[in-house]
């Protein structure tokens, strides 16, 4: 684009412009730390603007207790909260319903990273704001920058103290205004000292750990610079929407240009330092592809992606941009984001073409507005090149012989043309050699081919023949004409070519990278990421693949190509190489090249993740290297995720360990204590007063012992058999069974605990048998029959049933107890689960159920619970145990 030409408005602006209307403005007031004057400022504007007729409401503002803060709510309609019970107390919070109904022009809420409290529609304050906003509301809140999530741990490393109520970077960056409220350290312990921000001991307090001069002086900066960095990204916004060109020096940006070299490592180094200097300024690193640039040397996309992935690591934004002219797209980049800083290397090669300039003098003549910053110093050596058979296609004078073929082609069509009609149009024919040349050739074959049918047409066909001079004035026009439409269509043509190529191996590539990263996805293990990863590889390069993982205090192959199954030791330590010091290593590199191997590290986004190995020739060409490189990122990305879903999942078990160990104890405590106690206390009352007491008395202490032995019994053999489960030891019998049988099997045990209970039973008079082992059925049926009689009161009756269907005998037993609630009822079948009421503490231990689960699974059976199921009470638990054949339904 000409420098001329009139700018347009950037298409993600005018999209982000496009979403605005209807959707209110929000304004922030940032401070420090509290005690700034935040709310007390909002108030104030607050005031004005109600003077001059605005519809202002107060939504919900805490005042602290400050006077000052209290006296400005005057004469402002301020909205009643909503009351919320939790935790037998009631809190007052802000009422988003009644806002939204009220629908002021403007709303106050104070307190942007307030934590709402359960059983509010959202979790969060500004989630609140958000949705005000998207109603049309125009808001105005307050917020202190140590709320702010990306700050979260540079704040606790000042302060100590680590925040829990935050705000995400993306919620204060929405903001259409930042009012920054700036008073001196000093100047805000004065106000402490005199009891306008805490009183008494919380003051002093206060004073002594988190407001100390330090702290203060590091908050303060923090909060200038995100105030600094907020209004700069509304400046480049703005001007991007208006079309506006940079740079506008508001602020510095930085912009590093890089190249596949081993310049561009300390290019970037360089762009970090000046960022350093100029107060942490942004700093971007780019690259240009050129579609019509010969190929970068060997190994240069490595050296590039390296660069581009230091940037990043550096803390730079990163981006490839693309375009034929290199300045051109340069200087458009940078006007667009108001880059005032450019730094370029300066090549150590000397220039060929006396007539092509450098970038570098291109670059000082044609930037406006931003300095440019030359970097003399030399980078790495490129490595020796590694030569590779070349195909016929890849010669690179391959395009000029065919376009030359092609000349010679249309010469001869042209010569036996003029011996038939010496009045047709010859340059036609050369001009169709032209424009096949640049189709099939690209853009320098084309010019090529222009060059040499403007000879042959000027020396074969033109008087006087078989010479360079032209004969007639009109065949001078024609001759130049002729030279002038070959070179144009072939430089259009070759073009044209050439980026069409260029965009479809782009979208190839992210056709095939896509795919990848799919596959990458949805690998749930480390070994699946890297079989997946070594898979991708292959396929990519048309060869074998490798990666190895860290085992221990070595690396170990993970996944490989088919029949591959060990490297060669000095493979592994090009691999052990590449490993340790982050580096390519291996064949092509200058690290033990004599390796049959090219290993790349797999560098994720926190660590290492691994290292992947490829056959050197499939880096031969520039576009695989690249295609490569991009898919080692995923895939290294993907190994890191996996090995995070790994830790967390250890995590996740070691937590349950931990809460199974605690519940564990907690149980023992009490159902072991509880009944040793009962059988210690009849004992000792039958030993020392045994001869003094009533016959029935001691029938009742000993009846007692025997209930309290008997339960504790039932604990013993609970937790044994949670064991068996838990240990993977339990081994079941599996036979022939009658489920009636068993089923009065187990009424009978536990007929003795029903006291005032009832048992009603059901069971038709033909039943399928099943195969399943009769004792641990019987024992769940028992603990389910237990649990029953437990939760049911006297007087109640408990049915127990037996029915089938196509495919499954089905065992129900249901009480008349009070029910379980329904959210619950899923949980109602883990270890150590009890209704959540005092009296259950002596209703077992909370295992019965989770054991009866826990055998029928293993028969490959299948229970659940119903509840209330009459009347707003009583349970059902259904057991589905399945059938050897499935019965057809007319026999049923």
């Amino acid at each position: 684009m000409s420098m001329d030409e009139p700018r347009r408005p950037d298409p993600d602006a005018l999209l982000a412009a496009t979403q605005r209307p209807g959707r209110g403005r929000l304004k922030v007031f940032l401070g420090m730390s509290p005690g700034v004057g935040k709310t007390f400022e909002m108030l104030r504007a607050a005031r004005r603007r109600k003077a001059e007729g605005g519809d202002v409401v107060v939504g919900v503002v805490e005042t602290h207790g400050r006077r000052e803060t209290q006296s400005l709510l005057r004469g402002l309609e301020v909205m009643a909260r909503r009351p919320i019970e939790y935790r037998e107390r009631t809190l007052l919070e802000f009422d988003l319903d009644a806002a939204l109904d009220r629908r002021p022009q403007l709303l106050l809420v104070d307190e942007y990273a307030h934590s709402n409290a359960p059983g509010s529609r959202h979790a969060k304050r500004w989630q609140d704001v958000e949705e005000l906003l998207g109603a049309g509301i125009d808001v105005w809140t307050t917020l202190n920058v140590q709320h702010l999530e990306s700050l979260r741990e540079v704040v606790w490393k000042i302060t100590g103290v680590r925040q829990r109520e935050t705000v995400p970077d993306s919620a204060l960056s929405r903001a259409d205004e930042i009012e920054l409220i700036d008073i001196t350290p000093s100047e805000l312990r004065e106000r402490m000292a005199e009891g306008k921000v805490y009183i008494g001991d919380t003051a002093r307090l206060a004073a002594e750990r988190f407001f100390k001069p330090e702290n203060l002086t590091a908050l303060r900066e923090l909060a200038l610079r995100r105030a600094a960095q907020t209004v700069d990204d509304q400046l480049i916004g703005a001007m991007k929407a208006a079309g506006v060109e940079g740079p506008w020096a508001a602020g510095e940006r930085i912009l590093v240009l890089v190249g596949p070299d081993g310049a561009a490592g300390g290019l970037v180094r360089t762009g970090r330092r000046l960022s350093d200097m100029m107060m942490d300024a942004p700093w971007i690193v780019a690259h240009v592809e050129r579609p019509n640039a010969r190929p970068a040397p060997a190994g240069g996309q490595a050296r590039l992606n390296e660069a581009l992935k230091l940037g990043e690591q550096l803390g730079a934004a990163t981006v490839v941009l693309t375009g034929d002219d290199l300045v051109a797209s340069v200087l458009d980049y940078a006007r667009r984001n108001n880059v005032t800083q450019i730094v370029v290397g300066k090549s150590g090669r000397r220039r060929r073409n006396p007539f092509h300039r450098s970038l570098i003098r291109t670059l000082l003549d044609e930037a406006q507005g931003a300095a440019l910053h030359v970097v003399t110093e030399q980078g790495e050596p490129d490595p020796a090149p590694v030569r590779h058979s070349t195909p016929l296609r890849a010669w690179p004078w391959a395009g000029h012989a065919g376009a030359v073929g092609l000349v010679v082609v249309a010469a001869l069509l042209a010569s036996v043309t003029f011996h038939v009609a010496e009045t047709a149009n010859l340059a036609m024919i050369f001009m169709l050699s032209v424009l096949v040349s640049g189709l099939a050739f690209g853009l320098w074959p084309a010019l090529t081919a222009a060059a040499l049918s403007a000879f042959i047409y000027n020396f074969f066909f033109l008087e006087p023949r078989l010479t360079v001079r032209i004969g007639h004035p009109a065949d001078v026009l024609t001759f130049g004409v002729f030279f002038a439409v070959a070179l144009t269509t072939g430089w259009l043509t070759g073009r044209i070519r050439d980026q069409a190529r260029a965009v479809a191996q782009r979208a190839s590539a992210i056709s095939a990278l896509l795919a990848a990263s799919r596959r990458l996805s949805s690998a749930a293990k480390q070994d699946a990421a890297a079989q997946a990863l070594a898979e991708q590889l292959a396929a990519a390069t048309s060869g074998a693949a490798v990666v190895l993982t860290p085992e221990r205090d070595d690396l170990a192959l993970t996944a490989a190509s088919p029949g591959l199954d060990a490297l060669a030791p000095g493979d592994m330590a090009a691999a052990r190489w590449a490993w340790e010091k982050g580096e390519p290593a291996g064949a092509g590199t200058g690290t033990l090249p004599n390796s049959a191997w090219s290993f790349r590290p797999l560098q994720g986004v926190k660590a290492r993740a691994g290292v992947a190995g490829v056959e050197p020739r499939a880096l031969a060409a520039e576009d695989n290297e690249r295609f490569v490189a991009a898919l080692l990122d995923q895939g290294a990305v993907a190994l890191e995720r996996a090995e995070f879903a790994a830790q967390a999942a250890d995590a996740e078990a070691l937590r349950r360990t931990d809460r199974l160990r605690g519940a564990l104890l907690n149980s023992v405590s009490h159902d072991l204590r509880t009944p040793l106690s009962t059988v210690l206390g009849s004992v000792t009352t039958l030993l020392d007063y045994g001869k003094s007491l009533k016959p029935n008395v001691q029938r009742d202490l000993l009846q007692s012992i025997r209930e309290e032995a008997e339960r504790l019994n039932r604990y013993v053999g609970d937790l044994l058999d949670m064991t068996r489960l838990e240990g993977g030891a339990l081994v079941t019998r599996r036979e022939w069974v009658d489920i009636r049988d068993v089923l009065r099997a187990a009424v009978e045990r536990v007929q003795r605990r029903l006291d005032k209970r009832s048992v009603a039973r059901d069971f038709p008079d033909q039943l399928s048998m099943v195969k399943a082992d009769a004792s641990l059925l019987e024992q769940a049926l028992v603990n389910i029959l237990e649990n029953a009689i437990a939760y049911s009161p006297d007087g109640s009756a408990i049915e127990v049933a037996a029915y089938e269907d196509r495919g499954n005998v089905v065992i129900s037993i249901e009480d008349e107890g009070r029910g379980i609630p329904t959210e619950e009822l899923e949980r109602v079948f883990e270890k150590f689960r009890r209704m959540e009421e005092a009296t259950d503490r002596g209703k077992g231990a909370g295992l019965g159920l989770a054991i009866s689960k826990g055998f029928v699974e293993a028969m490959g059976g299948r229970i659940a619970a119903a509840s209330p199921i009459h009347d707003g009470r009583g349970t059902r638990i259904l057991i589905s145990l399945p059938k050897e054949h499935v019965m057809p339904g007319h026999m049923l």
